[in-house]
């Protein structure tokens, strides 16, 4: 058989984590079955979808390496397709028109929830035999038994079985004649030949009603897994209130998109204790099975953790575009040296994301116009200015200007003035960067270069003599 699973989002919302996951697991299953991945756009709902969302799903996807194998499929172009599945149910007679009112069917509602009943259709005109003389546009409803059941051989789940008396009759089509999502949805699924339909267990009770309806077309259904939602700490689903964000947020933050898919992997799978995965080892190992039965939780800790981790094995070199496209959109203009991916290989050891790099890699590409007051009231003293005057003489005669010359010279002068090395170094790190925490000294001045490191040297000791 060959796999084929799909993830279809509806562009009412730029890509959330949850969809994100989502859109992993039936990637990761794909790929590890050597089948194919669908992506479908559902976008029925005209009032709701727009292109800038539908913009983000597509680029969010792409930035994760979460790519369809044919060209994305839009629910909004195969209108005509629906309307010939609505018309041949209701010809086979398994879907009839509905011309109860918006009115009939809140009374119905409010009296059912007064006497405690599940609110739903009643099913009123399933076998009418002329319709009203009013004027009314009809829905139409897809016909449910009434009798038997449904079992649902859910792979993450186990068996699940719902009788056909606890559903009632869905609409496939609206009054203006607009196909819904559970038509749509089928009729895709059919069209498409997908295999494994992989989703978020908010979609079990859709799924009962769904088979039926597959049923009555005379086809499979898909092999289903559902799959526990998010949540956050507090146990409750997850959402902005939890600091949830668009993937495209975590990416404008600074998350690597493989340490992102590697966190997500783990919101609901394991495979023993590992914690850092690669792409292919995902592939490989991925599998229903492990998919955790109840709900994964949320921790922004643990994915900056997981970044970190993807950060120190990952080279500059191999994410150089990326890079130059983060800096520069974080305004920071590295067209001269040093190049982004040295900055990172130098950096990437003490940050947790490349937003933190930028943040702490200012100095190299910007004048430095403050210091932070902190260190500067413990570095920047009347003896500093003794120390940075002999280093500035010493760094100015270097014939060579490299991290480990520029190093000789940091420990000749701790020497000359019978100072240790944490003596010498934090005020030269102040005065060069502004800031109490850059890589190893050396490097940084290396990386910094002569003019720019000579000229803040001086600009330091003005500052220290004037405030001093």
């Amino acid at each position: 058989m060959n796999i084929r699973t799909r993830f279809a989002p509806s562009p009412t919302g730029y890509l959330h984590i949850g969809g994100a996951r989502t859109a992993l697991f039936n990637w990761l299953y794909a790929k590890k079955h050597q089948g194919e991945f669908l992506l479908r756009i559902e976008d029925t709902d005209q009032k709701r979808s727009t292109d800038e969302f539908t913009q983000d799903i597509l680029k969010s996807l792409s930035w994760l390496g979460i790519d369809s194998d044919i060209e994305p499929i839009y629910q909004s172009k195969r209108s005509t397709r629906y309307q010939e599945i609505i018309q041949q149910l209701l010809d086979e007679k398994n879907a009839y028109h509905c011309y109860c009112t918006k009115e009939r069917i809140e009374a119905l509602r409010e009296e059912q929830m007064k006497k405690k009943q599940k609110p739903r259709y009643d099913g009123f005109c399933r076998d009418l035999a002329h319709p009203p003389s009013a004027k009314t546009n009809p829905v139409v409803r897809f016909k449910n038994p009434l009798e038997g059941e449904v079992v649902i051989e859910d792979q993450i789940r186990g068996k699940v079985v719902i009788n056909n008396s606890e559903l009632d009759d869905l609409i496939l089509a609206r009054s203006d004649g607009s196909a819904t999502y559970h038509l749509c949805v089928i009729v895709d699924d059919i069209d498409l030949a997908i295999t494994h339909a992989i989703r978020g267990d908010d979609h079990l009770n859709n799924t009962p009603r769904q088979i039926n309806i597959i049923r009555a077309l005379k086809q499979k259904a898909p092999t289903y897994a559902h799959i526990p939602l998010i949540h956050g700490k507090d146990g409750k689903r997850l959402s902005k209130r939890h600091g949830a964000v668009s993937t495209n947020q975590y990416r404008s933050e600074g998350i690597l998109p493989d340490a992102l898919l590697n966190y997500l992997v783990r919101l609901g799978w394991s495979h023993g204790d590992q914690e850092i995965f690669s792409i292919q080892e995902m592939i490989k190992l991925f599998d229903l099975e492990s998919v955790h039965k109840s709900a994964a939780t949320f921790d922004n800790e643990k994915l900056l953790w997981v970044n970190q981790q993807h950060m120190k094995k990952t080279a500059g070199s191999s994410i150089e575009a990326m890079l130059g496209s983060y800096f520069k959109s974080k305004e920071l203009h590295p067209d001269n040296n040093p190049t982004v991916t040295t900055l990172y290989d130098v950096q990437k050891e003490r940050c947790k994301t490349l937003q933190e790099i930028c943040d702490t890699s200012r100095y190299f590409y910007n004048d430095i116009d403050t210091y932070d007051e902190k260190t500067a009231k413990k570095n920047f003293t009347q003896d500093s200015v003794k120390v940075l005057r002999a280093l500035k003489v010493k760094l100015t005669d270097l014939d060579s200007w490299s991290a480990e010359r520029i190093h000789m010279v940091i420990k000749a002068v701790a020497d000359d003035l019978d100072l240790k090395l944490g003596k010498v170094a934090p005020a030269l790190r102040l005065a060069v960067t502004g800031q109490g925490v850059s890589p190893p000294i050396n490097v940084t001045l290396e990386l910094l270069g002569s003019d720019k490191s000579l000229h803040r040297i001086d600009q330091a000791i003005d500052y220290v003599v004037g405030s001093v």
